[in-house]
Parts: C-alpha cells; structure tokens; sequence
C-alpha cells in the first residue's frame, strides 16, 4: 500500500465515521436503534450500491465483530449500576439459559416445518436469532425511563446470553453429528463458570490498581480501564471459558467501583463502543449482497414472525414464572428482545466452517434482523406508556469525578447536582460530611465561591469537595444519599448513615 493509497483510505474512514455520526441524530429522533443507519451505509457502499465495493470475506468479518463485540460488552458493563442489575440477576440468568433453549427450540421446528430448512441449517439458525444483541439492548432501553427491573434483566440478559449461544452455533456447525444434549448443557455451564470467575477476578484486581496506583496522567486512566476489561476477554477465552462473560462482569465491576476520573472514562468507552458499533455494522454491511436476499424474504419474515410473537414471549413466561414478574413487565421483555449485530456475525461461523447453505442462513438473519429491528425499537417506548411502565420517580444520581492526591493522602471529589437531584435546597452543613471531608468552593452559574455552612445548594451547581484517604468512600456514599434521599436521607432509610460524621 502506496502513502496514497494510504491517504485516501484514511478519507474514506473519516467521510463514514462522520457520516455515521451525523446519523445518530436521525436515529436518535426517530427511535430507531443506529444499527440499522450504519448497515445502509455498509450496504450503499457495497458491490450493489453506489460505493462498488466487493467484500466477500466472511473468516475477517468474524475477527473484527468479535473485537467489536468486546469493546461494546465492555462499554454496556462500565455503565450498568449493580444496585439496579443485583436483583434481577437470578431472573437474567434464567433468561440468559433457560429462555436460549426454548427460544432455539420453537425458532427452529419453525424453520424446519414451515420453511423447509434442513434440522442442521434450522438449529443454526434457532441458536444464532436466540441472542438478544448488547448494543441495540444498552442503545434503546436507556433512553427510555423503565423500572429498574425490567431494565437490569434485559440488560445482563444481553450481557449473559452470548455465551450459550456461541457454543451452540460452533457445535451446530462443526463437520459431523451434533453432541448429545447432556454434553452442551455441560460444556455451557464449564464457560460460563470459568468466564464469570476470570471476569470478577480481573474486574476486582483492576479496580483495587487503579484506585490505589495514581497514574501520572488523567488520560491514562480511560485506556487502562479499556485494557482491564480486554484483558478479562482473552484470560477467559485462552482459558477455555466465555471471554464475553468475562469481559461483562469485569466491566461491570469497575463501573461500579467509583474510579478516578469516572466522567472522563465513561465518555472514552462511549466513544470507543460507537466507533466499534459503526465499523461492525458497516462491515456487516459490506458482507451483505442485496440482491441476493429476494429469494430469502418470506423464509426470514416467517421464521422472524414466529421468533418475536412465540418463541420470546414463550421463553419469558417460563422462565420468569419462579419470580412473579408481573404480566406488563412480562410483555414488554418479550417485546424488548432485540436482535442486532450479534445474531448477524453468529451467522458467519457456519460461512467459515463451509455448512451447506451457510449463505442463505447469513441472508435469512440479515433479513429478520433488519425487519423486526425496524419494527421492535420504535414501538418500545409506546409500548411502555401503554403498560404504564415508565418510571420518572427516580431521583437523579450525582456525577461525581474523583481525582486522587497521592502525596497529601487525599482525593479531591468534583460534584455535579443534575436537575432531578434532591440535594437541591440542600444546606451544606446539612450534607453531614464526615470528619475529614468538606466542601470547599461551589461553582454557580459559572462563577466560583467559597461557600458558607448555611450556603443552600442549587441544581446545576458544582461542587469540589476535598477528603482525606481514610473518609473518601463514606464522603462519597454520603453524597450520594443526599442526591436520592435529600436532607434527612440516613434517618429514613436511604444510604449513608450517621456513623462517623461530624
């Protein structure tokens, strides 16, 4: 490749990431979740589109999703809270294993009875729709004010799901007779066991570095959280276990372990998973050949038909039967099971093993992707005002950054009141810091001031709060419950007792 050459790439990458950027106003407006922009883009850049190019290599799309992949994982871990996803794990992971097999079930008697697929092509293609993709899940529920149930289990479903649902299509479309059921059932559980083990244990140790070793730069903390969780996946996966498990629970540990500097890494993994959002979908994009798929239509739509409006909402109500879930938060999980990129690169596996009709079974899963996506997110948010699902009582949660002062043993706690926080109207003796912490400058309306005990605080202000070592997680948990609970927050249950407090 000539320096040329070289240029001109670089102004295509640049051309459709703004492109793609620019799209995320229209999906954003519309409600439709950005995979399906950044897939047209990939498609009108293809051999059948304006763009020309022929791209047919199916072994580097799968590479490079699953990178992708990992990157997104990490970002939707760094972001879900443990307090909303702790009660609805046993619930996820009923969903995550019990939901996958019945889903992978009904999804391909259907392909094999009304379609005409052979068992082998219609049990790929029961497993590869059975899993609920992370990025269109973390992309559309956290625009939509929804119980922190409904939220949590769809979330760690999305998290959880991949794994059985990997091992499930390379068996499938492994050369000879598929294992006995006994032995996936096993071989599942085995990944699953060491992929959560690797993730928690990568995840903690990652987390006690990184509040304990001050970095000499602020933007080194971002990618070193990056690393932690890429990390996790290749432990877990070099140990025979489930990397993208692994990867999610690492995450989701640092996310909630109240990092230095957590604004600036959260915003670093958001833009780190939109650009592996557009790279794959626009890959995926590329892999597709349009007029080819005309043959596929009525097969995906008949196949998608009975996946949406049987197979999900029977896998949800079996599963979640043990937790009295009620029937609104039922129906909605069973609409919310969104399928995205991860069902499309699942479908490449059986391209690169050379399973008979693996192209067709890529179609048919770009297909349904494509058309229940297109129908599923927009109707969301109507679907919950209609169950009366949506939840704005919550207060919001502060955004508090953390940097650490290694040589004076202290960390300087700067604090941001959002709009619905209850800490508004809140004196600043009335935060009861702990001895060892106080507020000592509150910007407003973009002035600066020192403010007195009886200073009364506002939304919108920001807060630098100075703590020594010792006090640091109780200044910040105290914070915090000011935030959810206002000023008698402790006294009436909410977090952040009295103890140890002036």
């Amino acid at each position: 490749m000539t320096v040329h050459d070289l240029n001109q790439l670089l102004l295509v990458c640049s051309l459709v990431l703004l492109i793609a950027v620019a799209a995320v106003r229209i999906s954003s407006r519309s409600g439709l979740p950005s995979l399906l922009v950044y897939l047209a883009i990939g498609v009108l850049m293809g051999q059948d589109g304006i763009g020309g190019i022929h791209f047919d290599n199916a072994e580097l799309t799968q590479v490079i999703g699953y990178a992708a992949l990992v990157v997104i994982l990490a970002e939707g871990g760094l972001g879900t809270k443990w307090k909303e996803i702790k009660p609805a794990l046993p619930a996820a992971s009923a969903l995550a294993l019990g939901g996958v097999a019945v889903s992978v079930g009904v999804t391909a008697a259907a392909a094999h009875y009304l379609v005409g697929l052979e068992w082998r092509q219609a049990l790929i293609i029961g497993a590869v729709v059975s899993s609920t993709d992370a990025a269109a899940v973390f992309s559309v529920l956290r625009r939509i004010p929804l119980p922190a149930r409904v939220t949590g289990t769809l979330e760690a479903e999305s998290g959880f799901n991949d794994a059985p649902v990997v091992i499930l299509v390379v068996s499938f479309s492994t050369a000879g007779p598929v294992e006995h059921w006994y032995v996936l059932l096993g071989e599942i559980a085995l990944e699953l066991a060491i992929g959560a083990a690797i993730g928690l244990a990568v995840g903690l140790l990652g987390a006690w570095g990184l509040r304990h070793v001050a970095l000499p730069a602020s933007g080194l903390y971002p990618i070193a959280v990056v690393a932690i969780a890429v990390t996790a996946y290749a432990a877990g996966a070099l140990a025979h276990g489930s990397g993208f498990l692994a990867v999610y629970l690492a995450a989701m540990v640092m996310g909630n372990a109240r990092l230095p500097h957590w604004p600036a890494t959260r915003g670093f993994a958001e833009g780190l998973g939109w650009i592996a959002q557009i790279g794959m979908f626009v890959l995926l994009g590329l892999l597709v050949t349009p007029h080819e798929l005309y043959d596929d239509i009525w097969p995906a739509l008949v196949i998608g038909l009975v996946l949406t409006m049987v197979a999900r909402p029977l896998s949800v109500v079996l599963c979640l039967v043990p937790f009295r879930v009620p029937w609104p938060e039922q129906a909605l999980m069973s609409w919310a099971g969104l399928r995205g990129a991860v069902p499309i690169i699942l479908a490449t596996i059986p391209m690169v093993n050379g399973v008979d009709a693996s192209r067709r079974i890529f179609n048919i899963v770009f297909v349904l992707v494509v058309v229940y996506t297109l129908v599923q997110g927009p109707t969301l948010p109507w679907l919950a005002r209609t169950l009366r699902l949506g939840d704005g009582s919550e207060a919001s949660d502060l955004g508090i950054e953390s940097a650490p002062l290694e040589r004076l043993r202290g960390h300087l706690l700067s604090v941001a009141i959002p709009d619905g926080s209850k800490m508004h109207g809140v004196e600043v003796s009335e935060l009861r810091l702990p001895a060892g912490a106080a507020v000592t400058l509150v910007v407003r309306d973009e002035e600066s001031f020192v403010p007195l005990p009886s200073t009364v605080l506002r939304r919108g202000d920001e807060l630098l709060v100075v703590a020594t070592d010792p006090v640091r997680d109780a200044a910040e948990r105290r914070l915090r419950a000011v935030g959810q609970g206002g000023k008698l927050a402790g006294w009436l249950g909410t977090g952040g007792g009295d103890s140890g407090r002036r």
